[in-house]
């Protein structure tokens, strides 16, 4: 700690920290731009000029940038100095010469760190009278808007998308006053994490091309806080709301998990929400092929209740995309014998091995702020930045975190950004990847070893054992590969805190069982590391620690006449299961009730079919893949624009259509007492209670504002009804309002920040006014509670070594493909990721194609079972022989490790073509 005296005032900061750091935790105002809390100091903007003092005896002073002077102990500065304010004014002034006076038409108005800045410097003239440079912008996808002409040249573009997120094709072109910043041709930005410029800008340059359609203002929007249900990272987030459409996604900031950034599948895949399709009424079918008859809630509750206790048997089928609460309300519905969840029987026992691991390999699960500071990684079987991509944004930083330790080592401080950077040059912390095809983290890995999944897992196995000896050895490891296992091994060993990730995206339990190995291993060894599995969607980690049967068992129920009933949760059963299985199943269910926010094919097939809320109109639990159960609230009402709307929690319908079978009066029910039965039902489960505060939390006697203070137009938004404004909605689950009215300061301590905003900061900057120092913890502690830790105890090896893998002659193995966009079920429903998703290609070995005397761009038939896939053809030089590639979301009957017979077909596929499939 290090004492320094600001004004007069004397305060204690971290020595560590540059000035401008130190004072914006003390939470005094000092104006930037080029300075961001995640990516350090440039000193290219000039706007945080401090005049700082040599000792108490000196009363002439220098001006200094804060952002490129440390806060040594003994630091006296003024921020008030005239000389400095002028400083700072006449910065903002030249700055906004070639700035066009648009504030009125730009996107960014109202949520601007520009104007934030400009405020805070005084200045409010311009005395520039001639012809301003402009410049021609750029389309750059469908995700983010171009316009240069805001530019104020501060680099944090650049400096994020290429330094960051490791990005190749944002620049910045030009000299002296006239710098472009975008790609050398116009296209669509290729990195994953792009549409974080919409809020690493601090002007309107790169905008949210996704709210442009339909733009409302920060100041109109109804927040509230949500997680991400694209994944199972658990980002934080905040959707924005009007006229009961979701308008944007914004980074809610968490200490612990996503910090500032998002990828771009949780900003800009919302789409489905708002999609016209969707279920907004019960809509009862007498029998199959009926045209649906839309019903009052009374009477699909009605209805449903009698058919379903009429019926033998109710199987009832859980989603891990649903929250725990609704998962919950179904299994206390059917019943726990009764109840699957959802998941195929391999994804399940993977899952539910993935748990057991956490538990009992002696190594606990990190947060991505706790990956960012490991130094040495080992990746089994994953492509980080497509099946978990905010995970795989934080190894890079893992990567990249050797480079301030050299600079600390010649007393260079870390923030020092460029300094660092020009220091540490390509050298990393040790990544090592083992993975069939190239990945997004290539570039900062040491060694990618392209293997089949089998051969993956031996690799695994073996560095295991050349930790602890008495790890299983791996009979007949090729003498490559063993001195692969050896450099591995010895990286992790040498490294303060090695981590070890990976998942199920492959489908080989053995990569598993390897990962677990090396993690008891270092265990062993002492070494404080880390063991992160990665699972596939937002609730798979909270739905295996759930339970139940698995999808196959229940569809067998069903065919097998155990069972004449189903209620299908937020699951279409057509992207889990072949649909042969799954049409002989619905065939044999006299009554199909189908709970969903998505018009799928299940659900047009359901007797009863009940519209489900979304994330943005519900409430619920959902644990990470680091086991952190976190809560997300209910954005707006759908009721109260669209009144016809009938649209509910899926726990809410499931606890009324319970109450209607057991002819009951229904009672009310709300979150925390849906939640409270949850816990109390599985012991894994008690510790959500704590994810976050209850509906009666108040601060100063106020619930929590879910809308700005400016907040306008809730009259004019339902002129169209009545010109009569009726009282707002009632929230009993929450301790949210849906008004304006309620608290939205940042001066008391609260996990539950719906937005960000502060006086004076209305940009996302405003985020450092809620925690605890720049860059540190919300003020209440970052939400959610973490429910897997490790167990002690002896932790004992798997021998399960699989035989290394050899090609077949006339077949060859499948693997399936995580890809970021159109890879998940919800996200794939939005335009714009629709048109950012890469057509689907048949991966091959270069030796494959020349044996099939195929090449690229040639279509290839997949066979398996009854039915074949066409798909172009891509040859990939360093994809292992015998090994058939294909992208996740092709075809639900496509599973990875599936033997297929590929045979040519006539023509070409061309650019953008759809994957044909034929029975």
């Amino acid at each position: 700690m290090a004492t320094i005296h600001v004004d007069g005032h004397s305060y204690q900061v971290d020595g560590a920290d540059n000035l401008l750091q130190a004072c914006l935790s003390l939470g005094l105002d000092i104006p930037y731009f080029c300075w961001h809390p995640a990516m350090g100091s440039v000193g290219a903007c000039r706007q945080c000029a401090v005049r700082q003092y040599k000792d108490e005896d000196d009363d002439q002073g220098m001006i200094v940038m804060s952002c490129m002077s440390p806060a040594k102990d003994g630091t006296r500065i003024s921020i008030a100095d005239d000389e400095a304010r002028e400083f700072r004014a006449s910065v903002v002034e030249w700055l906004m010469i070639n700035h066009p006076h648009d504030c009125p038409v730009c996107e960014e108005g109202g949520h601007c760190h520009l104007q934030d800045m400009t405020v805070m410097t005084g200045h409010d003239r311009r005395r520039y009278r001639f012809r301003k440079r402009t410049h021609r912008n750029q389309y750059l996808g469908p995700f983010i808007a171009h316009e240069m002409n805001r530019c104020i040249t501060c680099y944090r573009c650049v400096r994020f998308y290429n330094d960051y997120a490791g990005g190749t094709d944002l620049g910045a072109f030009g000299a002296n006053d006239n710098i472009y910043f975008g790609r050398h041709t116009e296209g669509v930005l290729e990195n994953e994490f792009a549409g974080n410029l919409t809020e690493v800008c601090p002007t309107g340059v790169f905008t949210d091309q996704t709210h442009s359609e339909r733009y409302t203002r920060k100041w109109d929007l109804q927040f509230a806080p949500s997680i991400c249900h694209q994944c199972a990272v658990g980002c934080n987030i905040s959707p924005g709301e009007r006229y009961g459409d979701i308008r944007r996604i914004e980074n809610r900031y968490h200490g612990e998990v996503n910090g500032y950034f998002l990828c771009d599948r949780g900003r800009f895949g919302y789409g489905y929400v708002n999609r016209n399709d969707r279920p907004r009424q019960p809509q009862w079918r007498g029998q199959p092929g009926e045209a649906a008859m839309t019903l009052s809630v009374d009477h699909a509750l009605d209805r449903g209740g009698d058919a379903l206790r009429s019926a033998q048997r109710i199987i009832g089928i859980g989603s891990p995309r649903a929250s725990l609460e609704s998962n919950h309300q179904l299994r206390a519905l059917v019943g726990l014998e009764n109840f699957a969840t959802g998941l195929a029987a391999a994804e399940q026992r993977s899952l539910e091995r993935m748990n057991q691991l956490n538990r009992s390999c002696g190594l606990p699960t990190p947060s991505l702020r706790e990956v960012e500071q490991h130094d040495a990684v080992l990746v089994l079987g994953e492509d980080l930045i497509q099946s978990a991509a905010r995970l795989g944004l934080a190894v890079r930083q893992a990567a990249l975190g050797r480079q301030p330790e050299l600079a600390a080592g010649i007393g260079i401080p870390a923030w020092n950004a460029e300094a660092v950077k020009t220091l540490g040059q390509d050298r990393y912390h040790p990544v090592f990847i083992a993975y069939p095809a190239a990945t997004g983290l290539d570039a900062v890995a040491r060694n990618r070893y392209p293997l089949a999944p089998k051969d993956i897992a031996r690799l695994g196995f073996a560095v295991a054992h050349c930790l602890d000896p008495e790890a299983p050895e791996v009979p007949d490891l090729d003498k490559g590969l063993r001195q692969q296992a050896r450099q591995i091994a010895d990286s992790l060993d040498q490294a303060r805190r090695p981590l070890v990730i990976s998942g199920a995206s492959l489908a080989e339990p053995a990569i598993l069982e390897a990962a677990g190995n090396v993690a008891r291993a270092l265990a062993r060894r002492a070494k404080p590391g880390g063991l992160v599995l990665v699972r596939p969607e937002a609730n798979s980690t909270g739905l295996a620690l759930m339970g139940g049967q698995s999808l196959e068992w229940a569809l067998e129920q069903l065919e097998q006449d155990r069972a004449d009933a189903l209620v299908v949760l937020e699951n279409d059963l057509y992207q889990r299961a072949p649909r042969q299985q799954v049409d002989r199943a619905l065939a044999q269910a006299q009554t199909l009730v189908v709970l969903d926010h998505q018009n799928t094919e299940t659900l047009a097939r359901a007797t009863l079919a009940l519209p489900a809320a979304s994330f943005a109109e519900g409430d619920g639990t959902l644990v990470s893949l680091e086991g952190r159960a976190q809560r997300f609230f209910q954005v707006y009402d759908p009721g109260y624009i669209r009144p016809e709307t009938r649209i509910h929690e899926s726990w809410r319908w499931l606890h009324a259509l319970t109450a209607n079978i057991r002819r009951e009066t229904a009672a009310d029910i709300t979150l925390d007492t849906v939640t409270r039965a949850c816990a109390e039902s599985d012991p894994a489960l008690t510790g959500i209670l704590g994810a976050a505060p209850g509906s009666d939390y108040r601060i100063d006697g106020l619930r929590l504002a879910r809308e700005p203070h400016r907040y306008s137009g809730r009259t004019a938004m339902r002129a169209n009804l009545s010109v009569a404004e009726p009282r707002v909605p009632q929230d009993p689950d929450t301790a949210f309002a849906f008004s304006m009215e309620g608290y939205s300061g940042s001066d008391r301590p609260r996990q539950l920040v719906p937005f960000a905003w502060a006086p004076g900061w209305n940009s996302p900057q405003a985020w450092n006014k809620f925690t605890d120092e720049v860059g540190g913890h919300l003020k209440g502690g970052d939400p959610g509670v973490r429910l897997l830790a490790p167990v002690p105890g002896q932790y004992d090896y798997s021998g399960e070594v699989p035989d290394p893998f050899h090609c077949d002659p006339d077949n060859w193995q499948l693997v399936l493909l995580p890809r970021l966009f159109g890879g998940e079920e919800t996200s794939r429903r939005a335009e714009p990721i629709q048109e950012r998703t890469e057509p689907a290609r048949l991966t091959l070995s270069q030796a494959d194609a020349d044996r099939l005397k195929t090449c690229p761009g040639e279509t290839l038939s997949v066979l398996v079972n009854d039915l074949f896939v066409v798909l172009p053809v891509h040859i990939d030089p360093c994809w292992p022989a015998g090994l058939a590639g294909v992208p996740v979301g092709v075809e639900p009957a496509l599973r990875s490790g599936q033997r297929v017979t590929l045979a040519a077909t006539a023509g070409t596929g061309e650019s953008g073509q759809q994957p044909e499939v034929r029975p």
